[in-house]
């Protein structure tokens, strides 16, 4: 049975990467899933009320992540068949390397080592349009979810932010999409992490 979802990202998140981390190892096992990835702005979530937002400001005012989400909407959206390898490796340049992915050369380098054409990738970014799909993506989400962080899941109508404590298992992804499916469940919490 194919399943359809979204899932949020932001590629400063351990957790984002440890569930995206599942969902490509889903995908490469053959999980007969439909996923849409999204970008969320990390930067946004935090600008106090009243200020403009990420992406109407200075490029050198964006702070941490969100070069990164656009270079990752380029390559999306433009380079289809390079997003998966683009996608694990700006989480590992993070999280496994330390790299700083909010510097355009460590995303060129990133871009060049899963061999795209950076500056395909690089004119695409500068046109605009990746910035704008950000904009509205981000805010959609925030309107239609009222999503605050990633990674979340959507489902149709039904949103839930969840945070993996695993890498790399798919099964864990199947636990949550069961989970939206059962729609009497409003909220299931630990009050504690057993590590």
């Amino acid at each position: 049975m194919s399943r359809s979802f979204a899932v949020s990202y932001d590629y400063r998140c351990p957790f984002a990467r440890n569930a995206h981390e599942s969902v490509m190892a889903g995908l490469a096992d053959g999980r007969d899933w439909d996923v849409t990835f999204s970008p969320f702005s990390l930067d946004q979530v935090h600008v106090e009320e009243g200020e403009p937002p990420v992406w109407e400001r200075d490029p050198l005012e964006w702070g941490g992540g969100v070069n990164a989400l656009l270079f990752s909407i380029a390559i999306r959206d433009n380079f289809a068949d390079k997003f998966l390898a683009w996608h694990a490796a700006a989480f590992a340049a993070r999280h496994d390397e330390g790299r700083q992915i909010p510097k355009p050369e460590v995303l060129r380098e990133i871009a060049s080592e899963v061999g795209l054409d950076v500056d395909a990738v690089e004119a695409e970014v500068a046109s605009g349009r990746p910035l704008k799909v950000l904009a509205e993506t981000h805010t959609a989400s925030v309107k239609q979810h009222a999503m605050f962080g990633v990674p979340t899941f959507v489902v149709g109508e039904r949103a839930v932010f969840v945070r993996f404590m695993d890498r790399k298992n798919a099964d864990d992804i199947d636990r949550v999409l069961d989970l939206l499916e059962w729609s009497d469940l409003n909220e299931f919490k630990e009050t504690k992490v057993a590590r």
